[in-house]
C-alpha cells in the first residue's frame, strides 16, 4: 500500500513525496482512511514512534476548510517538546497549503506572544492542556468552531495529572465535534473518557503486542545497589556504539550519574526539572546531533521526547508502574529497527520483573555483567571494524601521508599495529585489568516473599532495620534504590512530579565508584597508629584498668 491509495489530496501527496515517504506505517494505513471517509470517533492504540503524528495530521489537513478563519482543530499533547514537534511536522505536511495556519501554544514561554498569534487566526492549534486552559480563561482561545479534537499520548497526559484540564476542555468543545484519541496503553481512565466524551468510537490496534515486543529485546541483570553505576558503565563499554537514554528516579540521582559519566570520559548529559528551558533545549540539540550519546533523564523530563534510532534504554532505577516501563522501552526499537531495554535490578526487585512479565507478556532475559575480558574484546572488535570500514574518507589526510611514513619508517608492521592497539585499548587494560565480579546470585523460587525479605534473626538488638543504603553512591540518608528501602525522606514536587530524595538541603554528591577488587582489611601488624602513622605491634593486654589507670 502507498499513500496514493489512502484518498489524500494532491497537495498533501506532493508534500509526502518531498519528504521521501513511500509506504505508510500500520497506524497510518488504518487511521487515515477511517478519519477521511468516516464520521465516527477513533481510539488508536499504537506504541511510541510508529508515525502517529502523520496518522492524524494528514487527515486533519485534508478535512479542514481554509476559507473559514476560525480554529477548526485542537491537538492536545502532554509536553512542550511534543507540541513543538507536532507543529513542525504539520507545517511540513502543509507545505503546499499556504492558506493553512498552525499555531503552537505551551507553557514555559511568554503567553502574550501566543495570544497575538491566536488573534491573527489559526486553523489548527497544538497545545499543552495547562496553557490551553490559561488561554481559554483569557478569552484568547475559542473552541466554539472546533470540528476535530485530537488527544495525542492521552495516557501520558493522565499520568502527568492533566485529568481535570482534559475534562474541562472536552466539556467546552461542541458536542458534534469528532474526537481522535491516540495512546500507547489503554488504562481504565482512558476507557472512561472514551465512553463519556466520545460518540461510538472505533478502536484499532495497529500491531499485536507480540510483534511490538519483538522489536525490543528486554534484558535484566542482577547487581547490588552499591555496584549499579559500575555495572552500567561496563555495559556501556561493552557496546561502543551505544546511543540511548538512562532513566533514573530523582533529579539528584540523574545529575549525579551524569556527572560521574562525564568525569569518566563518556559523552553524557542530564535532563531533569531543575534545568531551564534554554538549558534543556541546548541539551536536546547536542543529543540529537549525537554530540551527546547518553541522556540521563527522569521520566517526567523525558516525556514527549522523540529521538529516532536509539539503540539502548537503560533502566538505572525501575519505574513505579507497568505503563511507565512500556513508554520507556518504546523509545527504542522504532521504525522497524531493533532496540535493547536493560534493567539493573537488585535481588529484591526480581519479583518486579516477574510481575511485569505476567502483566504485559514481555519476556525478560537475564544477562551477566560483562567482565574485563569481554569488554576488551568488544572494544577490539569495534576498533577493527572501524579500521576495515570501506567508507573511510582519506581525502583530508593524503597530504600528510609522506610525513607520517617518514616518521614511522623505523618501525615494522607488527610494531605499528601493536602501538595502535595499545593507544586504542590501553586505557581499558588499566581500567579493567583487575576487576571483580559484580553479578548477584538469583533468588530461588522458595526464597521469594511478595512482602520482600524479612531478615528474620538478622536485626540487631533494639529492632532497628538493617541499612540498605548505597555506601558507594553516597546517599547519606539511608535511601535505597531498591523496592522496600527507607523512603521516609522522599518528597514529590507538585509542579513536575519528580521525586526528591534525601534531606531538604541535599548533601554533596557521593563518592565516585571505583571498579577494583576490594583490598582485604588490615589485621594485626598491618594496622597503623592513628596518631603517628607507624605500624602497630601485636596486641598486648594492658590490664583490667588500662595503662593509664582509667576505665
Amino acid at each position: 500500500m502507498t499513500f496514493h491509495e489512502l484518498g489524500l489530496s494532491a497537495p498533501l501527496l506532493q508534500a509526502i513525496e518531498a519528504m521521501d515517504f513511500v509506504t505508510p506505517t500500520p497506524v497510518q494505513a488504518q487511521a487515515i482512511p477511517l478519519m477521511i471517509a468516516g464520521d465516527r470517533d477513533l481510539v488508536a492504540l499504537a506504541r511510541t514512534g510508529t508515525g502517529k503524528t502523520a496518522a492524524f495530521g494528514l487527515p486533519l489537513l485534508h478535512l479542514l476548510d481554509p476559507s473559514q478563519n476560525v480554529t477548526q482543530a485542537l491537538i492536545l499533547a502532554p509536553t512542550r517538546e511534543l507540541c513543538l514537534q507536532i507543529t513542525a511536522d504539520m507545517n511540513r505536511y502543509a507545505a503546499h497549503l499556504p492558506a493553512i495556519r498552525i499555531t503552537a501554544v505551551y507553557g514555559g514561554a511568554p503567553i502574550s506572544g501566543q495570544v497575538r498569534e491566536l488573534g491573527r487566526g489559526s486553523h489548527i492549534v497544538a497545545a499543552t492542556p495547562g496553557r490551553a486552559i490559561d488561554l481559554l480563561s483569557r478569552g484568547a482561545l475559542a473552541l466554539d468552531g472546533i470540528r476535530f479534537l485530537v488527544l495525542d499520548e492521552a495516557d501520558e497526559m493522565l499520568t502527568m495529572g492533566f485529568k481535570d484540564e482534559l475534562e474541562t476542555i472536552l466539556g467546552q468543545t461542541p458536542s458534534e465535534r469528532r474526537t481522535f484519541l491516540f495512546s500507547a496503553t489503554m488504562p481504565g481512565e482512558i476507557q472512561r473518557i472514551s465512553g463519556q466524551y466520545m460518540r461510538n468510537p472505533e478502536t484499532l490496534r495497529t500491531v499485536s503486542p507480540e510483534k511490538e515486543i519483538a522489536l525490543v529485546t528486554h534484558q535484566y541483570t542482577m547487581v547490588a545497589p552499591k555496584d549499579r553505576y559500575l555495572a552500567m558503565r561496563r555495559f556501556i563499554d561493552a557496546h561502543p556504539e551505544v546511543y540511548g537514554i538512562v532513566f533514573c528516579r530523582t533529579r539528584r540521582e540523574t545529575q549525579e550519574i551524569a556527572d560521574w559519566l562525564g568525569r569518566d570520559g563518556y559523552p553524557a548529559e542530564a535532563l531533569h526539572g531543575d534545568l531551564s528551558q534554554i538549558q534543556r533545549d541546548a541539551v536536546m540539540v547536542r543529543f540529537r546531533r549525537r554530540q551527546v550519546r547518553l541522556l540521563i533523564a527522569t521520566d517526567v523530563a523525558a516525556r514527549g521526547l522523540d529521538v529516532r534510532e536509539l539503540t539502548h534504554v537503560i533502566n538505572y532505577s525501575l519505574p513505579d508502574d507497568t505503563e511507565t516501563y512500556v513508554h520507556r522501552s518504546g523509545r527504542t526499537g522504532r521504525a522497524g529497527k531493533e532496540g535493547l531495554s536493560l534493567c539493573l535490578v537488585g535481588r529484591r526487585e526480581q519479583r518486579w520483573i516477574r510481575n511485569l512479565e505476567q502483566k504485559t507478556g514481555i519476556v525478560f532475559h537475564q544477562v551477566r555483567v560483562p567482565d574485563g575480558e569481554e569488554i576488551r574484546r568488544a572494544k577490539l572488535k569495534d576498533f577493527l571494524g572501524k579500521m576495515t570500514d570501506d567508507s573511510i574518507d582519506f581525502a583530508g589526510v593524503q597530504e600528510f601521508i609522506p610525513e607520517i611514513l617518514k616518521a614511522l619508517e623505523s618501525l615494522d608492521k607488527n610494531e605499528i599495529i601493536s602501538r595502535l592497539a595499545a593507544l586504542e585499548l590501553g586505557h581499558l587494560i588499566s581500567t579493567y585489568g583487575d576487576t571483580r565480579d559484580l553479578n548477584e546470585p538469583e533468588l530461588s523460587r522458595g526464597d521469594w516473599d511478595p512482602r520482600g525479605p524479612r531478615n528474620r534473626g538478622s536485626f540487631p538488638q533494639g529492632g532497628r532495620k538493617p541499612y540498605y543504603g548505597n555506601r558507594s553512591g553516597g546517599y547519606s540518608n539511608g535511601h535505597s534504590s531498591e523496592r522496600g528501602g527507607d523512603r521516609r525522606n522522599d518528597r514529590t514536587d507538585d509542579r513536575s512530579g519528580e521525586r526528591h530524595t534525601g534531606p531538604k538541603f541535599p548533601s554533596s554528591p557521593g563518592a565516585h565508584p571505583v571498579d577494583r577488587k576490594r583490598k582485604p582489611k588490615p589485621t594485626g601488624d598491618q594496622k597503623k597508629s592513628a596518631k603517628t602513622g607507624a605500624p602497630r605491634g601485636p596486641w598486648k593486654p594492658k590490664g583490667e584498668w588500662g595503662a593509664s589507670g582509667n576505665r
